[in-house]
């Protein structure tokens, strides 16, 4: 089964950018759906961005608060599912995971793989 290392997180002001990383090791990150999470402080991990896994090609998702700003994309020589952020908000900091799937759920229980989580604040 796939395991997944996240990295990229870091702090920055609001407006600024961040890439995060999930790369897949023990496993082809094209054959899954990969979503990115975050939980915020005392919350629950919630859905922020998803790409669906490669057949002929893979759909992305996202929700409505980070359309526009965050864009997911797969390299698959690197196997490595990236999100990149711009314009970065308070309201966007978080532990980010990145979860690997059968497909895209909103459900975290649904995910068959889950990195540990990498660190975004972003600061007023």
């Amino acid at each position: 089964q796939v395991q997944l290392v996240e990295s990229g997180g870091g702090s920055v002001q609001a407006g600024g950018s961040l890439r995060l990383s999930c790369f897949g090791s023990r496993g082809t990150l094209s054959a899954y759906g990969v979503a990115w999470f975050r939980q915020a402080p005392g919350t629950e991990r919630k859905f922020v961005s998803g790409i669906t896994r490669m057949l002929f090609s893979s759909e992305a998702r996202y929700v409505d608060s980070v359309k526009g700003r965050f864009t997911i994309s797969r390299d698959n020589a690197k196997n490595t599912v990236y999100l990149q952020m711009t314009s970065l908000k308070p309201e966007d900091t978080g532990v980010y995971f990145c979860a690997a799937g059968a497909g895209l759920y909103d459900n975290d229980n649904d995910y068959l793989a889950w990195g540990q989580g990498t660190q975004v604040t972003v600061s007023s």
